[in-house]
């Protein structure tokens, strides 16, 4: 590993207040707080040049499947950027289970941005985007189908002029770039839904690994079981690598919803600024987010951009593989059904069982999705 030694009384804890993100004040609704999840395109025609950059990992990812008739599929190519909303099959056997990974930010939106201790420029993007690459190739390799939000350094949403000021994303791209993933996972009848993420603090001194879930929803306590099977497997991977990474804890989102100014009198800048969720995550409201998620989700943001330690760690790749791994560990653990537990179904949600071992379609009534 790259990163210098830690250095003794470096870490002081999370900011106080509900928004942990850098960056201007106007209105970070640029970070995933605003996450809603719209419709995922993924078009693979021109990926192999979009992605050239990260070619040996995506040789990895995208390379065979378990059957030769497999590959890569958009879920839904209409309305998602080239190369985002893929469906990638198992490279070896068939659990007939699908995650969805989302590789938080992308395109004209780095998301955080922070630095290595040589001074190197970080962004969270292409952090997240590596992770949620290195967890799909293990997934694959352990029999499930993954979807990835992202495949290349884009958008998940296809971009209109609405979406777009002054080269970044309005408060609308930001909100329809995050309703695409939510979306994305809907349309790939995802049993799970991970975000990858990271975080930063208005201080060098702010470290540590974090995990939201939503408390809100009709899968409340599933959401939390995934969020602490992420937040205790990805913490004792990186701290079994004598990195020293403190505890944030795994937390319900409320009060890490969206930091947006509101002076403009916008309907929509209003609207974010009551949601009291992280939208990629929460349920429904009126006019914001219409079509939630349908499956049990968290948010993990292992390590802080602006502490140049652990940003130091976030840029390295063999490091973020082993974050990678700890995800897609969690996940099968998440996913593997309970011992003596039915296969599936209507009996599976009669039988009273963790939410988790049956199809959550099966446990939501018409309306309950919220």
């Amino acid at each position: 590993m790259s990163a210098p030694d830690r250095r003794p009384n470096s870490r002081n804890g999370r900011p106080a207040g509900p928004s942990r993100a850098g960056g201007p004040a106007v209105g970070r609704l640029l970070d995933y707080r605003l996450v809603i999840a719209v419709v995922l395109i993924g078009g693979v025609a021109g990926l192999a040049s979009a992605v050239a950059p990260r070619a040996p990992r995506l040789a990895e990812t995208f390379g065979s499947a378990a059957h030769p008739d497999d590959g890569p599929q958009a879920v839904d190519p209409a309305a998602m950027t080239a190369g985002a909303c893929v469906a990638l099959p198992p490279t070896s056997g068939d659990r007939h289970r699908t995650v969805l990974l989302d590789a938080g930010h992308g395109g004209i939106d780095p998301g955080g941005v922070g630095t290595t201790a040589s001074g190197q420029a970080v962004a969270e993007s292409t952090v997240n985007l590596a992770i949620e690459l290195d967890a799909a190739a293990v997934l694959r390799a352990q029999g499930f189908r993954v979807v990835v939000s992202r495949t290349a350094d884009t958008t998940v949403v296809r971009l209109t002029p609405q979406d777009v000021s002054d080269d970044e994303l309005s408060l609308l791209g930001v909100h329809d770039d995050v309703v695409a993933r939510d979306t994305c996972a809907d349309l790939a009848h995802a049993d799970a839904l991970v975000g990858i993420y990271m975080d930063t603090g208005y201080s060098s001194s702010d470290a540590g690994a974090l995990t939201l879930y939503d408390a809100d929803r009709p899968f409340a306590a599933a959401n939390e079981r995934l969020a602490r099977l992420l937040q205790g497997d990805v913490l004792s991977a990186m701290n079994g690598q004598g990195w020293g990474i403190p505890d944030d804890g795994a937390d319900p989102d409320s009060g890490f919803g969206s930091s947006v100014e509101t002076s403009s009198g916008s309907p929509l800048a209003a609207l974010a600024a009551s949601y009291d969720h992280l939208l990629l995550l929460g349920p429904a409201l009126a006019g914001f987010s219409s079509a939630p998620s349908t499956m049990p989700g968290a948010v993990i943001e292992p390590l802080y951009l602006t502490d140049p330690y652990e940003g130091s760690i976030a840029v390295t790749p063999g490091d973020q593989e082993v974050i990678g791994g700890a995800v897609a560990q969690a996940v099968e653990q998440f996913l593997a059904p309970p011992s003596g537990a039915p296969a599936g179904g209507a009996s599976c949600a009669r039988a009273g069982h963790f939410v988790d071992a049956c199809p959550v379609q099966e446990l939501l009534t018409p309306g309950a999705a919220g």
